[in-house]
């Protein structure tokens, strides 16, 4: 299995279901898996990582994805274009994974975490009721702005893209908790792809170990998208702030382990 020993297969796999879960119901998946292929995999380089977490990854939010599209009325005129720049940015952010190291990016990422989670926490009722506040127009433009931005972030790097799409929805959009999770699924997906189709034909994949983790990483986001369309925003309100404090030690211990 691309000379993984089923130890270390086996630890991935429980990985990329937690991160399935999570990333389906709040995003943030990224901060479970690749740190665990990161310190699984320390032979390969950072593109084969990356890679590989996409095969993964794409898997589950196809699947998040889908559930929520059965469930949770979208904009679709307004998606559609917010989807194809968040594509484009997504495979160019790929191409550049050089660009930006980790060690330079996490205490930017982390201050974003920071601010998005006491400004969440201040709000109380931030993202429970869904009145979207602007035009078609305006929402598309506005969000081909963001999907500029976070689709290159996740082609690049990608820990907390699913995240900062949903609050990015609820706080720019008016959506609450619910549509922000699934328009982020459907933007996730096109973002999770576009970077695939960069590092697959230049062989920077573990296809094996890659289609392992992503039959579990389906298990977790269909069992996690199943439970935030039932049980609501308000359930999903309150993971996004346990996984934000998640995040941010996370990314608080890798910053602190970078300087020191």
């Amino acid at each position: 299995m691309d000379d993984i020993s089923l130890s270390v297969g086996l630890f991935l796999a429980v990985a990329a279901f937690l991160a399935g879960f999570m990333d389906a119901v709040v995003g943030g998946g990224g901060l479970v898996q690749l740190p665990a292929l990161l310190s699984s995999l320390p032979g390969q380089s950072t593109a084969v990582v990356l890679g590989t977490n996409k095969l993964s990854s794409l898997a589950g939010t196809t699947m998040a994805a889908w559930r929520y599209m059965r469930s949770v009325r979208l904009a679709w005129p307004v998606l559609v274009p917010i989807m194809l720049v968040a594509a484009v940015s997504s495979w160019w952010g790929a191409h550049a994974v050089s660009l930006v190291t980790r060690e330079q990016a996490q205490p930017v990422i982390l201050v974003v975490l920071v601010a998005v989670a006491v400004f969440t926490f201040r709000r109380k009722e931030f993202g429970l009721h869904h009145a979207p506040r602007w035009s078609f127009m305006s929402q598309a433009l506005l969000g081909m702005l963001g999907a500029a931005v976070l689709g290159f972030y996740d082609g690049a790097l990608g820990p907390g893209t699913g995240a900062f799409l949903i609050f990015f929805f609820v706080r720019v959009f008016g959506y609450d908790f619910l549509h922000a999770s699934a328009a982020s699924k459907a933007v996730n997906w096109v973002t999770n792809a576009a970077a695939l189709g960069f590092f697959l034909p230049m062989g920077h994949v573990l296809l094996t170990l890659g289609l392992i983790m992503a039959v579990c990483n389906v298990v977790g986001a269909l069992l996690g998208a199943r439970l935030a369309v039932v049980r609501g925003s308000g359930f999903v309100r309150r993971l996004f702030l346990v996984v934000l404090c998640f995040m941010i030690a996370r990314m608080a211990w890798a910053t602190w382990e970078s300087i020191w």
